[in-house]
């Protein structure tokens, strides 16, 4: 068990709630509590922790955040462990909430604390997810594109342009926040659309996935909060030149530009696409043209449609 793991315990019980945050922090977990209300899902949202802790009775409405949490691609590699009352057993609609796992109430520590390791034991087993953003990684991409493949569907494949030099001049700690905000800005961006996939390639290459009459105002949404937030990573100076001294792959001093973001947008109903590999080919394409303009840019393939 790392040390580091965040645990969030939603019950409003206060007293249940400190009583299991007190036997976790014993164990070296990291754990908070909050009462089952609105505020939740926000909460969650913006401090995801690395396992949920709900309480699932039937007044309390616990349910309904699963269900919402499990509709997000983000939330899906988080376990949840539902505290149910053993009065409930029989009521509970098991196949209409996902949950990891479940205890009975009242607790059994060293059943919960059991249930807990085997959790976040099994999640990394079953998911691919990329542990820098936590989003979902190649095996799941790959699915999903398959799954896109003849439907009226956008895949949009995003990389940061100039990554690399930003990252040998500012330093990996710069880098992974820059790659951790770029997958809030389009994990946000998507859901507030109304939902569709999210994954993280690896390195700055992203995917999404989403209903075609939405893509430009999501990749729009993403350009700008980008292009705004990422000025954020770097100093007034800097700022006002709109570069800074770095070197490129060949070792040659230059002056690199700010950072910026490339989309290439694929429709997933074109007959040119018969399997994932091509959409990947076709976005490859795609992103030379964005990238051969100054700024954040995205381009679609409108040829065949």
């Amino acid at each position: 068990m790392s040390r580091s793991t965040r645990i969030t315990i939603v019950s409003s019980d206060t007293q249940l709630a400190s009583h299991i945050e007190l036997r976790l922090q014993s164990k070296g977990y990291q754990a908070s509590h909050m009462p089952c209300s609105d505020s939740v899902l926000g909460v969650l949202y913006s401090d995801p922790p690395d396992l949920l802790i709900i309480e699932l009775s039937s007044k309390m409405g616990g349910d309904e955040i699963v269900r919402t949490l499990r509709s997000d691609s983000f939330f899906s590699a988080i376990p949840i462990i539902g505290l149910i009352p053993e009065s409930d057993f029989d009521t509970f609609q098991w196949g209409a909430c996902a949950l990891d796992d479940f205890v009975h109430m009242p607790i059994n520590f060293s059943e919960l604390f059991v249930r807990i390791s085997l959790s976040l034991a099994r999640i990394k087993r079953i998911f691919d997810n990329n542990p820098l953003t936590r989003l979902p990684g190649n095996t799941s991409i790959q699915n999903a594109i398959e799954d896109a493949m003849g439907k009226p569907l956008m895949v949009c494949y995003l990389d940061i342009n100039h990554f690399k030099p930003y990252n040998d001049v500012f330093g990996f700690a710069h880098g992974d926040e820059v790659l951790r905000m770029t997958a809030r800005i389009m994990f946000n961006a998507v859901r507030d659309s109304g939902g569709g996939f999210c994954g993280h390639i690896g390195g700055d290459d992203f995917v999404i996935i989403i209903g075609s009459e939405r893509f430009e105002a999501v990749c729009q949404t993403i350009i700008k909060h980008f292009d705004m937030i990422v000025l954020d990573m770097f100093d007034e100076e800097t700022k006002k030149q709109g570069y800074y001294p770095g070197t490129n792959r060949k070792g040659d001093k230059e002056d690199v530009p700010l950072l910026s973001i490339s989309i290439a947008v694929v429709p997933m109903n074109m007959p040119k696409l018969r399997h994932a590999a091509k959409v990947a080919e076709v976005a490859a394409e795609l992103k030379k043209i964005a990238k051969n303009s100054a700024g954040s840019r995205y381009v679609v393939d409108h040829r065949n449609t």
